[in-house]
């Protein structure tokens, strides 16, 4: 409820909500906004203009842009939760661990969560991806894991750190709690906000990346996304020839759901920070008056 609140009273976070949420209608129920049952049939006339039978026209090889749009939506999303749930996980289990367990442990997760900060991540993810049969979804999403974790852990770190020493954890330490309750039960419930702000960093990381994976050639050929629509365009010199929308449409839901995901951090920013809320309010009352 406190999320849903926080949601509904800023107008940035409602409309990434509300981005958000047509995005995943869109990948649950493709027979919504499309007829067509797979968009890589090339069943069409190459390079018709936007139309009512094909909004966006369809591609220089037969294929409904709108369809490919529509049905690219769901693996573009599958990578993004998946990559962004597993990269958050990681995060708060090597950043807590690292704050919670302190000395010599403290000290060499940090030392890891150093080396993948500053290794140059977009280059090692090409290497990676090329050399593990990139074309794999599976491969793609561990490769954004692998290097999207870092940044997250070490502000989970900085967050637990700042927690270890407070009364609640002592009291609970007192009482003869183990470690595992007192990181499930006591740290990480007062560090949610944070988390879920890393998941959606993370996700929009993974869209990001794993669209300029697929852009380059390192995706399935054959799969249905955003990215891969991408590739097929400049493949075919789309903008040259005048088919700008299969350019332009992906292009533009991308950035859409990167905006989407971006407008939501204003959500955590208010439910970790409540002094934000009161200011807000106070703003209005001086307008008002």
């Amino acid at each position: 409820m406190a999320i849903w609140r926080a949601i509904r009273g800023n107008g940035k976070a409602l409309a990434g909500a509300i981005l958000l949420f047509i995005f995943l209608v869109a990948a649950i129920f493709p027979q919504l906004f499309t007829s067509v049952t797979n968009a890589n049939d090339r069943a069409y006339a190459l390079s018709l203009p936007p139309s009512s039978a094909h909004p966006l026209g369809t591609t220089s090889y037969g294929q409904d842009i709108w369809a490919q749009l529509v049905w690219g939506t769901r693996e573009t999303l599958v990578v993004a939760v998946v990559a962004g749930a597993l990269a958050s996980i990681l995060s708060v289990l090597i950043g807590v661990a690292a704050a919670y367990l302190g000395g010599a442990a403290d000290d060499l997760l940090s030392l890891l969560i150093d080396v993948f900060l500053v290794i140059p991540a977009f280059p090692l993810i090409i290497v990676i991806a090329a050399y593990a049969n990139g074309g794999n979804l599976a491969i793609i999403i561990v490769v954004l894991v692998i290097t999207g974790w870092s940044y997250g852990a070490r502000q989970l770190r900085a967050q637990a750190l700042s927690l270890r020493r407070r009364d609640f954890l002592e009291s609970a330490r007192v009482r003869g709690e183990g470690w595992f309750y007192i990181v499930i039960f006591e740290m990480l419930p007062t560090m949610i906000s944070l988390i879920a702000a890393n998941f959606l960093g993370a996700a929009l990381y993974a869209v990001l990346t794993a669209a300029g994976l697929q852009f380059i050639g390192l995706g399935s050929p054959s799969s249905q996304s955003w990215g891969t629509m991408l590739h097929w365009a400049q493949s075919a010199e789309a903008l040259q020839t005048g088919q700008a929308w299969w350019v332009i449409a992906p292009g533009l839901c991308i950035a859409l759901l990167g905006a989407a995901f971006a407008l939501l951090n204003y959500a955590f920013d208010e439910i970790s920070n409540p002094a934000l809320r009161p200011v807000r309010r106070n703003r209005r009352n001086r307008v008002r008056k």
